[in-house]
């Protein structure tokens, strides 16, 4: 059927105009998260030094701007129970069982747990206080640790429904561990199932972590228009041991261990591992997103491609030394802030709480911040105390993600390079740690 002239000729229709609010919504979505939380926290502050006041309250006219920061914080506490129950459910039972993988898990598993230590050890030595509200009436401080393990097993056996309502991150991740350890039996279409719901959760997570630079200016806000600029005096001394807690990690702890497992000089490879795996995740800030890299300098660094295949996926979900730094580091300034004191039997359960929690800490940007409220828990610190810690988490979180990011992923290559030249070793096959460093 032939085509008239008149329709040959005539002009394609018009693709439809956006909305002016899509197009707004569009270039603001183009712009990077760390650049939009520093303009949510610049303006915040700067509202709350202009803010007008009647006494020592924000007249309601500007109030408004406080709401911003409580639905941030509500959404959080409303995700965070959710998150680490489909989450961990979901890793176990699609973990896949791997014998040449013992060393490398061993090293992922104890680096994890190392960090928790240095970083309740920093944080022990130069305590600090953070500006939160006081205790609860009718809050008292564990007596112990005979007191603190009757509060975990107490909370470890509670209904797995009431865990879920009423935010017990200690019964959530016990009975999430149960049931993905069930679940390994099951057929692929249920493990499926599993997979696509926590990737469900994880795209509403950065739904609700896209809109924080919107939270962030409602809560610095409201600190600020209540507490000045000195509430970031506070907030410097936390990032401070921070980032400090995960150099002590990358550049002592890190090649200490190393240098116990291969008996050569770590730094060749520490320092490879962190220049091309390190600052890329800094800047990304995403583990997963890393992996790439992170294949490619395994390839670099000679190994083996069927185990760095499989270890460098695995440790961008369960090497977490990063995040195990950040829940103990914020747990402690928690309790501290809240006169709880903590003595060294109950540091070290918080250390292995931290590893093992860190290790089912969210890919996604600010994921083990949603992951304090259970260690939190264990010093009887109430959800919404520890929700505010969450959010100050975010606002010190420009840096310290993208720190925690980049220990987090370097040590993948180092801990995978590390098992494998440790197996050479035993072979009589000569090498040196940072083999293939001019490639």
């Amino acid at each position: 059927m032939s085509t008239s002239p008149a329709a040959k000729a005539a002009p394609a229709s018009p693709q439809p105009k956006l909305n002016p609010l899509r197009r707004v919504a569009r270039r603001w979505n183009a712009i990077g998260l760390i650049t939009r939380i520093l303009v949510g926290l610049v303006v915040g502050a700067g509202l709350g030094l202009v803010a007008p006041k009647d006494g020592e309250a924000v007249v309601p006219a500007m109030d408004w701007i406080n709401v911003l920061g409580e639905l941030f914080v509500g959404a959080l506490k409303a995700l965070a129970p959710i998150l680490v129950f489909v989450l961990v459910i979901s890793a176990l039972a699609n973990a896949r069982a791997q014998t040449s993988m013992h060393r490398i898990l061993g090293l992922y598993l104890f680096g994890t747990f190392l960090a928790g230590c240095v970083a309740a050890a920093v944080t022990m030595a130069f305590p600090f206080k953070l500006t939160l509200p006081p205790p609860e009436a009718g809050q008292t401080a564990p007596g112990g640790i005979g007191q603190v393990l009757k509060t975990l097993a107490t909370n470890v056996v509670a209904n797995p429904v009431a865990a879920l309502t009423n935010a017990n991150y200690l019964g959530i991740l016990a009975w999430a561990v149960m049931i993905g350890i069930a679940l390994r039996l099951a057929n692929d279409t249920t493990k499926s199932v599993m997979e696509n719901l926590a990737g469900a959760i994880a795209k509403v997570v950065r739904w609700v972590i896209n809109l924080a630079p919107f939270g962030i200016l409602g809560l610095v806000f409201n600190a600020v228009s209540t507490s000045g600029l000195e509430i970031f005096t506070e907030y410097g001394r936390l990032l401070a041991v921070l980032v400090g807690c995960m150099l002590v990690m990358a550049l002592v702890a890190n090649p200490l261990l190393v240098l116990v497992v291969l008996r050569r000089n770590p730094y060749p490879l520490v320092l490879r591992c962190l220049k091309d795996s390190g600052v890329t995740a800094f800047f990304t800030r995403s583990s997963a997103a890393n992996i790439p890299v992170n294949l490619e300098l395994c390839r670099k660094l000679g190994l083996n491609p069927d185990t760095y295949s499989v270890s460098v996926p695995l440790g961008a979900t369960i090497n977490m030394a990063g995040a195990s730094v950040t829940i103990t580091v914020m747990a402690l300034a928690a309790a501290n802030t809240q006169g709880i004191a903590v003595d060294f039997p109950t540091a070290v359960v918080l250390c292995v709480l931290a590893a093992v929690s860190a290790c089912g800490a969210s890919g996604v940007p600010g994921g083990s911040l949603l992951l304090i409220p259970l260690a939190c828990s264990l010093f009887g610190i109430s959800n919404d105390v520890a929700m505010q810690m969450v959010a100050i988490g975010f606002i010190v979180g420009v840096v310290q993600d993208s720190c925690e990011t980049a220990l987090n992923s370097s040590s993948d290559v180092l801990f995978t390079a590390t098992a494998e030249y440790w197996d050479w070793k035993k072979a009589g096959r000569q090498f040196k740690a940072g083999a293939l460093l001019e490639a």
